[in-house]
């Protein structure tokens, strides 16, 4: 099942396909699969480079212009959502199809809002990922279905509310700079680096920004900080 269904006609050209994962097991059977695919269906695949870094990938989707890119969210320590910004803005013309261990609605709504054009669970894999190729090179999104009604429930609440009808939220600067690097999707620890501070005081910093944004979690304070148009991305 997917988000919305293909249009067009089987995808007759080879799929230049970039791997990006740090594990080297996984990216060498994620290749098996795509190969066995390309000798048994109609769609071809192409893996023409693996990476296992934001650096390797970045470099390698400059050079080789892939047509996809298969990406992890975690690249040791290392953001998914980090190499998403960079793609977005060096290497326009591929597509980011993610696959995930991580199943929680925050990290899909991460990587969606950084650029990937679908998210699939890697215990889905066999079963979703080519429907997911195909969805995601006829420039449609993919989302595993267990997700996808309350991913645009949230989406839409984010892009559709009126910032006019908004309440008046102060912040101060340094509660500002944590909510933008929560919308970054940093994690704590990550956040502690960028601002020079300990994770403590960015948790405390968080509670203060719950309680002002009246939300319970990161994905609801991202949401609310986009709609009031309290960082940019």
């Amino acid at each position: 099942m997917h988000t919305f269904p293909p249009t067009a006609s089987p995808l007759n050209n080879p799929i230049s396909i970039l791997l990006v994962d740090d594990c080297p097991a996984f990216r060498q059977g994620l290749k098996s699969l795509l190969e066995f695919h390309s000798a048994t269906n109609a769609i071809q695949f192409q893996v023409i480079g693996q990476a296992a870094s934001v650096q390797q990938a970045s470099s390698l989707a400059l050079q080789q212009s892939p047509m996809l890119i298969l990406l992890d969210m975690e690249l040791n320590q290392e953001s998914g959502v980090e190499l998403l910004h960079v793609l977005s803005t060096n290497a326009k013309t591929s597509k980011v199809l993610v696959l995930s261990g991580h199943e929680e609605e925050e990290w899909v709504f991460k990587a969606m809002q950084a650029g990937a054009k679908g998210y699939v669970f890697k215990h889905h894999l066999s079963l979703q990922l080519i429907e997911a190729i195909q969805v995601v090179m006829q420039n449609q999104i993919y989302l595993p279905p267990e997700v996808a009604t309350r991913f645009f429930q949230l989406f839409h609440f984010s892009q559709g509310q009126s910032m006019s009808s908004s309440p008046n939220i102060h912040l101060t600067h340094r509660e500002r700079e944590v909510l933008y690097w929560l919308v970054q999707g940093a994690s704590n620890e990550i956040i502690s680096q960028e601002l020079y501070i300990t994770v403590g005081t960015v948790k405390a910093y968080l509670t203060t920004i719950f309680e002002k944004l009246n939300v319970t979690s990161r994905t609801q304070a991202a949401l609310q900080a986009l709609k009031l148009g309290l960082v940019s991305t």
